[in-house]
């Protein structure tokens, strides 16, 4: 179909979000301005999630991107508890002792986070109170465990990520009397998710990274120009290091199949996500899961098969790669982005388009046709289209909209062709996904004065 760029905007923009941070008497004191964010479906229901908050009890805001595979059960868990988890490993001790006495006592809760979510965001509140119960668990065991130490936020992170995943795991294998919430918590476990989150606290910048979403700084070169530099690594075949974490934790005899066609056991892209328990379980546990649970997940065909050459589990985890950056007023931006858009854009590129947004300020880079033959007459054209689309550059509130917008619709000229933009965007559901993944962008802007 041919989508007018109307049609193209009203799809682009149908989950964008945007939040301004509060000033505070006119003084702004937080590090972060605002941040703008958007998703782009290729999968039907989308398998991706987003989330950001402002840690009440602590200082400093929470951002994270989450992809899924296998479904969205699992990303949606991870999307709606991971934060929690880490708000509660970064209490104060006599904050978790408040919060206990107020639960135990039937009082109301001290709020812990202030979500920032689009209205498509939803929290599944079948299993509010299951998740609950789980992270409750959990600040029990810190209030037990306290040693007077103030935590590090990396050590937080790193907690935070291990726990939730143990606890995705155990709800699993313990089930629930009700169905529905038994077939949940299976799903959830059976399927996977990626996440890259950030945590900004003035100056302390903190990425925690699971699997193969990407983490990345916009900087602001002295000249005006812009770059970029990876806070987060992906863990996948093609990171050496991934590679030989993983051999180091199996024996000798598996090694020419731990990984094969760039794939951990030759099935998942991914060395590291939550959920999974196919590749973390033993083969008996598996198999007396699924004998034992509802029939949906007896006839789900991912559930039932055992990778191959599956000897000595776990063969995946969710603990992240935490990496510490202190910002500097250079540091204009931090984009948090699904593989969807790493896939179609270099990073380089990705901080040169938000940067020249941000700042409304237009690199002319010189027309590179690298290669093509181009008559006068197509330079003629380029050039006319090139003034045109200066004045309309910056037609999108968002900068995360607009960075989606150049994913998929540009050509090989660098620009964004709106008849490309248009083809992609019409792809019926069962061919989107060929062409393109799902993509989830969150771009947060900093404050270089307060910086």
């Amino acid at each position: 179909f041919y989508l007018t760029p109307p049609q193209v905007n009203s799809i682009l923009k149908a989950s964008e979000y945007s939040f301004k941070v509060p000033e505070f008497d006119g003084k702004n004191v937080s590090s972060v301005l605002g941040f703008d964010s958007n998703q782009l479906p290729a999968n039907a229901p989308i398998e991706d999630r987003r989330s950001a908050a402002t840690c009440l009890q602590t200082r400093g805001m929470l951002l994270g991107v989450f992809d899924g595979h296998a479904g969205c059960a699992c990303a949606q868990a991870v999307s709606e508890r991971l934060f929690y988890y880490i708000a509660v490993s970064l209490l104060p001790h006599e904050t978790l002792l408040e919060i206990e006495d107020a639960v135990e006592s039937g009082r109301a809760l001290l709020p812990i986070l202030q979500w920032h979510k689009h209205p498509n965001d939803y929290f599944s509140k079948e299993a509010s109170k299951l998740y609950f119960n789980s992270l409750r668990t959990y600040w029990q065991e810190l209030i037990d465990l306290n040693s007077g130490e103030t935590t590090d936020v990396k050590e937080a992170l790193i907690n935070a990520f291990k726990r939730l995943d143990n606890d995705i795991s155990l709800e699993a294998q313990v089930g629930d009397s009700n169905s529905f919430l038994n077939y949940l918590v299976l799903r959830v476990a059976f399927s996977g998710a990626t996440a890259c989150v950030a945590h900004v606290d003035g100056v302390d910048l903190h990425i925690a990274n699971t699997g193969d979403s990407r983490a990345m700084l916009g900087v602001q070169e002295e000249d005006g120009s812009w770059s970029a530099v990876n806070l987060s690594y992906d863990h996948n075949a093609q990171n050496k290091n991934e590679v030989e974490r993983v051999k180091t934790e199996h024996p000798k005899s598996e090694e020419k199949n731990l990984v094969k066609q760039d794939r951990l056991l030759g099935l998942l892209m991914p060395f590291r996500a939550f959920g999974d328990v196919k590749f973390k379980w033993s083969i008996e546990l598996q198999k007396r899961v699924i004998e034992s649970g509802p029939d949906q997940l007896n006839e789900n065909e991912y559930a039932k098969f055992i990778p191959p050459n599956y000897h000595t589990p776990p063969y995946l985890t969710a603990e992240p790669e935490v990496i510490y950056h202190r910002l500097r007023p250079q540091d204009k931006f931090l984009v948090l982005a699904t593989d969807g858009l790493w896939e179609t854009m270099h990073r380089q590129d990705v901080a040169r388009i938000v940067g020249e947004y941000l700042t409304g300020v237009h690199h002319q880079q010189p027309i590179a046709v690298g290669g093509y033959k181009v008559t006068l007459g197509q330079m003629h054209g380029l050039l006319t289209e090139r003034r045109a689309r200066i004045s309309s550059e910056f037609e999108d509130q968002n900068a995360a909209t607009h960075l989606i917008r150049h994913a998929v619709g540009h050509n090989e000229f660098g620009t964004v062709d709106h008849e490309r933009l248009s083809k992609m965007l019409s792809l019926p559901e069962e061919l989107a996904r060929m062409y393109r993944d799902d993509i989830t962008i969150i771009v947060v802007q900093f404050n270089s004065h307060v910086i």
